[in-house]
């Protein structure tokens, strides 16, 4: 499959020129033309594109990319991860909020999905868009049938702070970073949050709202977007893949 045709189905289908973010995402380095094999993971580490390249991928998909913020000079360690790719001819393309917030293929829709609830709005808005998403189960759920289904699901969190209710019947879904949407889910009416890490500014905040925590690990909840979207990519144009593994320890 042409590049330039991979690029723009996928700007097209994250929407990603539309999306504002923390710095430029979708296409960040130019490499082969043809694209007949990709490997996805979440952060553009030297140990992503080893996997990448032993794979024998032509474009690495991440959801961490290179640029964060405003430019950098392309010197030192990130001009030597930066030459690793147009020396291997490697294409980069990364997604970041516009893979968190995708209402079918994003890391809030998959975690959803794994903890059998369903999606019935946004929230944790950032420059127009719901990162976040408010999700309820079916019927009203134990907390640790809901710690249960996570850790069977990815891997068992870090951390638990069962500070809400026993029962859960309305849960604030969000990647990451985003103990900070704490006090916000709270005023939506939820009782429990998902999310990846501990904000340390957040760390008493559970118990003085009376709010349950999962705190799955950043790189945990951020492993499934990348691999949703690569079996999609295969579905659609047969695009064989492997996901690279590369957990960060908190």
């Amino acid at each position: 499959m042409k590049r330039t045709e991979l690029v723009a189905y996928l700007d097209d289908l994250l929407s990603i020129k539309t999306i504002a973010d923390y710095g430029p995402q979708g296409l960040q380095i130019e490499g082969r033309e043809e694209v007949l094999k990709l490997a996805v993971g979440v952060d553009a580490a030297h140990a992503t594109i080893d996997g990448a390249l032993a794979a024998g991928a032509d474009m690495l998909i991440v959801h961490h990319g290179i640029f964060w913020g405003p430019p950098k000079r392309i010197v030192g360690a990130f001009g030597a991860k930066v030459r690793r790719f147009i020396e291997a001819d490697l294409n980069l393309y990364a997604a970041h909020l516009a893979l968190d917030a995708h209402p079918t293929l994003g890391n809030n829709a998959e975690l959803c999905r794994l903890l059998n609830l369903t999606p019935t709005g946004g929230y944790f808005n950032f420059k127009g868009l719901d990162v976040g998403l408010i999700a309820e189960p079916a019927a009203p759920v134990p907390f640790e049938t809901l710690t249960a289904r996570f850790a069977d699901a990815l891997q068992p969190p870090l951390r638990v702070d069962a500070a809400g209710p026993e029962q859960v019947r309305k849960v604030a879904v969000c990647s990451g970073d985003a103990a900070r949407s704490l006090e916000e889910a709270f005023d939506l009416g939820c009782d429990t949050l998902v999310t990846g890490e501990l904000d340390y500014t957040m760390a008493h905040a559970p118990e003085e709202l009376g709010m349950n925590v999962i705190y799955g690990g950043h790189y945990a909840t951020e492993t499934l977007g990348v691999q949703a979207l690569a079996r999609h990519l295969q579905e659609t144009f047969g695009l064989p893949w492997v996901f690279v593994d590369v957990p960060v320890r908190q």
